[in-house]
């Protein structure tokens, strides 16, 4: 593991916290959604090559191994919230994405507070977020007055409903590692 935080994995990661408020503004404020999905686009690419990177260079950093996945909490919540106001999806959807989130982060608190550290994503835990991120700028367009907001509704929901299914699944799995390390047993492996 790479002690260095000046990485450019750890850079992409930075780079992907950035669009945060910037997707919120280009929404909220600009009603820019175009460029809007152009922030959650490079954001999922960010995402994607941040841990590819890493791995393959020879870069992963504590950092990286908490920051990135407290960025895509941070992402997603962002997200949900825009998408709250401006009725893009439905309330369920956004209770049980933060219901899950809400629930991991209360059992990591748990298990720092009793020095177990912290749980390892995992590849079904990625391809969840995956999922939710690519739904999420299809959903988006589907509310644009477009010859291809039709097409963006089906593939956004597509995404949006297989992404909540692993989400709340790996959620469980999580769930249980926590829980299982909390009592002092062993990791179960999902």
């Amino acid at each position: 593991m790479n002690s260095s935080i000046l990485t450019i994995p750890n850079a992409l990661t930075f780079l992907r916290f950035c669009g945060i408020p910037l997707f919120i503004y280009l929404t909220l404020n600009l009603h820019a959604d175009g460029w809007a999905i152009a922030v959650l686009a490079v954001g999922g690419a960010t995402d994607y090559f941040d841990g590819k990177l890493a791995r393959a260079w020879g870069q992963t950093s504590r950092f990286g191994e908490i920051a990135d996945p407290a960025i895509d909490r941070l992402y997603i919540l962002a997200i949900l919230v825009v998408f709250l106001i401006r009725h893009v999806v439905p309330i369920w959807l956004i209770a049980a994405i933060l219901l899950r989130d809400g629930v991991l982060a209360l059992l990591t608190i748990e298990l720092k507070r009793r020095g177990r550290g912290t749980l390892k994503v995992t590849y079904l835990g990625k391809a969840a977020t995956f999922n939710l991120m690519y739904a999420f700028p299809f959903l988006l367009l589907a509310t644009m007055d477009s010859a291809f907001a039709s097409l963006a509704f089906v593939l956004g929901w597509s995404f949006a409903i297989w992404g909540v299914a692993l989400y709340i699944s790996t959620g469980l799995s999580y769930s249980r590692e926590a829980i299982s390390q909390i009592r002092g047993g062993h990791v179960i492996s999902s």
